[in-house]
């Protein structure tokens, strides 16, 4: 086990490097490679812009062809066909075809799950910060 030693107000720094090997042997059975951790940080990566957050967030509530989300997020139909592009590249949206509309919405609940506890997080990290923060949210 590492003993630590604050050196400034928070950058541990080790004074004593201690290896547990049990832990080392535990984690390395279940910790990702890097292909998956590639894939995961490129899902995290789609979901590091603003407007695509704002279509997910708009997504989580119903499904939405690309007009109504641009009246919706006030954008440009080319921007958010842009967006939608990427996202569904990344199967966090999935469409559908119904007769000349084509209808956008969360790939699955997997992707509904992510976005709501990412919400949370943030809930939960701002709590005494903003209020501006939607207050559930129900689906």
């Amino acid at each position: 086990m590492a003993v630590y030693r604050t050196s400034g107000p928070t950058v541990p720094t080790c004074d004593v490097v201690a290896i547990d090997e049990v832990r080392i042997r535990k984690v390395a059975k279940k910790a990702l490679g890097g292909r998956i951790a590639n894939r995961l940080a490129s899902t995290f990566k789609m979901l590091g812009n603003p407007t695509r957050v704002r279509i997910l967030d708009a997504l989580s509530y119903t499904e939405l062809c690309v007009c109504d989300l641009s009246v919706l997020l006030e954008m440009r139909i080319s921007t958010i066909s842009h967006q939608l592009a990427l996202l569904k590249q990344h199967n966090i949206v999935r469409s559908r075809r119904s007769g000349k509309m084509i209808y956008y919405a969360l790939d699955d609940r997997h992707v509904q799950t992510l976005f709501r506890q990412s919400l949370a997080h943030l809930k939960h990290s701002t709590e005494n910060e903003s209020n501006d923060l939607p207050r559930s949210r129900t689906g």
